[in-house]
């Protein structure tokens, strides 16, 4: 039986006092490839804030890559979130710096001190995403789409068990974002698990996969239904 990485019970979603979400309830096995998917402002990115722990837990119970998120403290946050890839829509990639020192900076904040592995880590994770030749340019020299890749390499340097994405394509053309997408189901396809807020329709019917909807203060699982 496949190993399940997110686990919610009766969970509520809280902003400051207002309350987004009730009664979640979610298994995520090993593996699996979930779409999160709502109008804009319907909370999918309070529900991805909640998973790694950037808004407070209130009620229900949770576990993500086994972690009780329940009884999370503040100092085993960053335990967390190294066992997790986060991509954003806006690429948070250092500007001062280039590709390659921008990825040997996350792997100096979470406590890679060998430079030999470091190098081999930074030219596995560019390999992966085809962003190789890429690791002396600065971000502003790349497009947004490379930049994409780059946070997604960035994503996977601590070989993380689950990676959620924050609308990764919500910056991009149509053609960039399908590129970007086919990167996001290759990874998928080596056997990580992936949790995806998107409003990209057209991307979920290209590759369909288990979609949750955010609706009112319900999130619920979805059949989607191709044109």
């Amino acid at each position: 039986m496949p190993e399940t990485i997110v686990q919610l019970q009766d969970v509520a979603v809280f902003q400051k006092e207002n309350m987004i979400f009730s009664d979640i309830n979610l298994d995520v096995k090993k593996g699996e490839f979930v779409y999160v998917i709502g109008k804009t402002g319907s909370g999918k990115s309070s529900f991805m804030k909640t998973l790694y722990a950037d808004l407070p837990w209130r009620k229900g119970k949770g576990s993500v890559v086994d972690f009780n998120l329940e009884k999370l403290e503040e100092k085993d946050i960053p335990y967390l979130r190294r066992k997790l890839g986060i991509v954003f829509q806006d690429f948070k990639l250092l500007p001062d710096r280039n590709i390659n020192n921008n990825l040997r900076f996350v792997l100096s904040a979470t406590g890679w001190t060998d430079t030999d592995k470091m190098n081999d880590k930074i030219e596995e994770v560019l390999e992966k995403v085809g962003m190789k030749t890429k690791g002396f340019k600065y971000p502003h020299e790349l497009s947004g789409g490379e930049q994409q890749r780059i946070a997604i390499a960035r994503a996977l340097l601590n070989d993380p068990e689950l990676i959620l994405a924050d609308e990764p394509t919500g910056n991009l053309d149509p053609q960039t974002s399908v590129e970007v997408m086919k990167v996001l189901q290759e990874i998928n396809d080596s056997g990580r698990t992936i949790i995806m807020a998107t409003h990209d329709y057209a991307l979920i019917l290209k590759y369909p996969h288990k979609t949750l909807k955010c609706e009112g203060s319900k999130i619920f699982e979805v059949i989607q239904k191709a044109i």
